[in-house]
């Protein structure tokens, strides 16, 4: 599977080049994708714009891969589905759990809202002190 990758200061694009994602290849791009986790920029944006159909293991693949990340503190979200992907997803009962964006500008900036959101919720030195 082809892909290109795209690595930007708080995250990375991940963009598959093949027009049809096969159930054998999504291994290959969680593979891919979970190779992020490892490194300092763990959040990464799937990007779909040359995806015309895309099989059924391969959307169950996706939408795990996104489990994966959120359980380790990471953003994955999906950006630039056709209508035929979007489709596949929506059939899985599995659009509506899934961080999906029309554009690559938007999908920053959910990224950029949950690492505040991390940061806030991370953060040691917040606390309440009620006054007695």
């Amino acid at each position: 599977m082809e892909i290109k990758i795209d690595t930007k200061e708080k995250f990375t694009v991940v963009l598959p080049l093949e027009p049809h994602i096969y159930d054998n290849m999504a291994a290959e791009l969680a593979a891919t994708c979970n190779n992020y986790l490892q490194k300092d920029v763990k959040n990464v944006i799937l990007d779909l714009q040359v995806v015309d159909t895309i099989e059924d293991a391969a959307v169950q693949t996706i939408a795990q891969l996104q489990n994966d990340f959120y359980e380790q503190n990471a953003s994955f979200v999906i950006c630039s589905i056709k209508p035929n992907v979007e489709e596949a997803f929506d059939k899985l009962e599995l659009l509506e759990f899934l961080n999906i964006t029309p554009t690559e500008s938007e999908a920053w900036d959910i990224v950029q809202m949950e690492e505040i959101e991390r940061e806030l919720l991370d953060g040691d030195d917040i606390s309440f002190h009620p006054e007695v």
